[in-house]
Formats: C-alpha cells, structure tokens, sequence
C-alpha cells in the first residue's frame, strides 16, 4: 500500500479556503488492477469524522465499491457566489440543464435574486435550479427569501426552484421551513455532519436526501444511509475533492438502486490543478467512469 500527499488549488473560495490537501492511498490488486482512495477531510474536522473519510479511502484502495448499474449519470453545474455574468457563464459549463447556485441571503439577497435570474436566463425554460445556503439563515430569514428565489428561478419560464439545499442549520428549523413553504428542502450538512440520516428521516424534514460518500465513510456505507431513508430523492454530491475522490461519488450514483437526480459531481470545475492529468468533467451534462492517470 502506497500513501501520496497531495494539494490542488482550487478557482475559486470555498469554505473559506483557496486549496484542499490530503494524501491518496494506492494498492495493486492481485489481477494488476490499480485501486486509487483519496483521504482529505476538512480542517475542522473531528477524529470521529475524519475517520469516516479514512474508512471511505481504504474503501476505495482496496477495490471495494459495488458493481454499477448504470454507465452514467446526470450532473448540476455549479455557480459560485459571483455576479451574474459569471454566473451565466458557470451554469452552463460542461451541457449541463440543471445548476445548483450558492446564495447567501439576508442584506444580499438582491446579489442572489440577480445570480439567479441569470442562470435562469442562461439555461432556460427547461432547466432545472437549485439554491444551496450552507445553512446559512434563519428560519425568520429562509421563509422570507425562499418565495422571492423561487419567482428568480421562474424569470425564463422555468417551473422554479428544484430545491434549496440546507437553508437552515437544524433538522428542527428545517421541518418548520419545509412545512412554511412551498420550495421542496434538501439536507446536506444535517446528514454529513452526524454521519446518519435518521433525524432528518424522523422529523420529516427534508424531500430530498443530499448524500456524500467520503464523509460518511464510503459508498457502502452510504447505500445503507439512503436504504434506511426509505422513497426519498438523492442527490449524490461531491466534498470537493480531487478527481481520484470524486471516483467515490461516482461510483455511489452508479451502484443506486433508482436513478438519482443530477449529481453535485461536477466540482471539478472549481479545480484549478488536481491529483490526476485529466479532470473528471460532465460531458452533455454527464458524468460515465473512466481511468485515472494520478500524476502526484
């Protein structure tokens, strides 16, 4: 077993850096089949966590993920918090029909209220937005700013906003939310963060299930995740990996059960250098698996 650290540069800000470090762990099997696992939790991370993503890379590096049975998914281009031209320019990256966009909310709800519109704008009639705030607001805040992104997300014709990732921190205030308005509400943090969907699953608190298999320790693990969650929709999204973790997020949507909703795999375009010579990218708004040529 082979250990390799790493850092890639990233485009643009996220999570309040510029860069994600970690180190990837290389085994040869005994066909001569080369297994590639990628260990980089956050920072800020605890022990507990943090050996959630150790567990998801030797996962990986020994071969381990389920068979696919599908050769590909749909994938959401990603809009960071940039102005509206950029944004048009983000949204539709790599044919992507559905883009998730960042907002912040509050004194800058104009700012999103105008990245939204042009992405719905860019994309279309027929393209699909979702809006993700990091769990950013209140609840008094998310009621107030949800219906106005959602008239953004109609500006072209569209049928609004798919869903709003995270709006508010806690699995209480989000069952409150989903209750108050009318914008289906996806989970990210309230799932990755305790490792379990079971608090969102009782409180009733989310429609849609935003499910990332490094950080909750593998795709094995995760299949269980979504099987104890029962008829909820999926979204499988990356934690801003290299290329050689984004494998991982791949090989969950591939190995489900039931077709997910575009994927959150397109992170790749937020890499400004990576851990393999070619960048996993979404072609025609799809991602299929490939081999990785790891150059670090």
């Amino acid at each position: 077993m082979e250990f390799r650290p790493f850092t890639v540069e990233l485009t643009t800000r996220f999570r309040a850096t510029t860069h994600r470090t970690g180190v990837l762990v290389h085994t040869v099997a005994a066909d001569g089949a080369h297994h590639w696992g990628e260990y980089s939790p956050f920072p800020d991370y605890d022990a507990e966590r943090a050996s959630r993503w150790w567990r998801a890379a030797m996962e990986a590096a020994r071969g381990e993920w389920p068979e696919p049975v599908r050769d590909s998914v749909a994938v959401n281009s990603i809009v960071p918090l940039v102005d509206p031209e950029r944004a048009r320019d983000y949204a539709t990256r790599n044919g992507c029909t559905t883009a998730k966009v960042k907002v912040g909310g509050g004194s800058d709800l104009h700012q999103d209220l105008a990245r939204v519109e042009a992405v719905a704008d860019a994309l279309g009639a027929h393209g699909r937005i979702r809006v993700d705030v990091n769990g950013g607001w209140t609840l008094d805040e998310a009621i107030r700013c949800l219906p106005h992104l959602d008239r953004a997300a109609r500006s072209a014709g569209g049928p609004g906003l798919q869903y709003a990732e995270q709006p508010v921190e806690s699995v209480d205030d989000l069952a409150a939310l989903r209750r108050a308005v009318t914008v289906p509400i996806a989970a990210d943090e309230s799932i990755r963060i305790p490792g379990t969907a079971d608090a969102v699953v009782r409180a009733g608190a989310a429609d849609v299930l935003i499910i990332k298999a490094q950080p909750l320790g593998g795709v094995r693990r995760a299949l269980e995740i979504i099987d104890s969650a029962g008829d909820l929709d999926v979204v499988v999204s990356s934690a801003m990996e290299s290329s050689v973790g984004l494998a991982a997020g791949l090989a969950l949507a591939r190995a489900l059960p039931r077709e997910p909703l575009a994927c959150g795999l397109g992170t790749g375009a937020l890499l400004k250098t990576d851990t393999v010579a070619a960048t996993w990218l979404p072609q025609d708004g799809r991602m299929s698996a490939g081999e990785l040529e790891v150059i670090v």
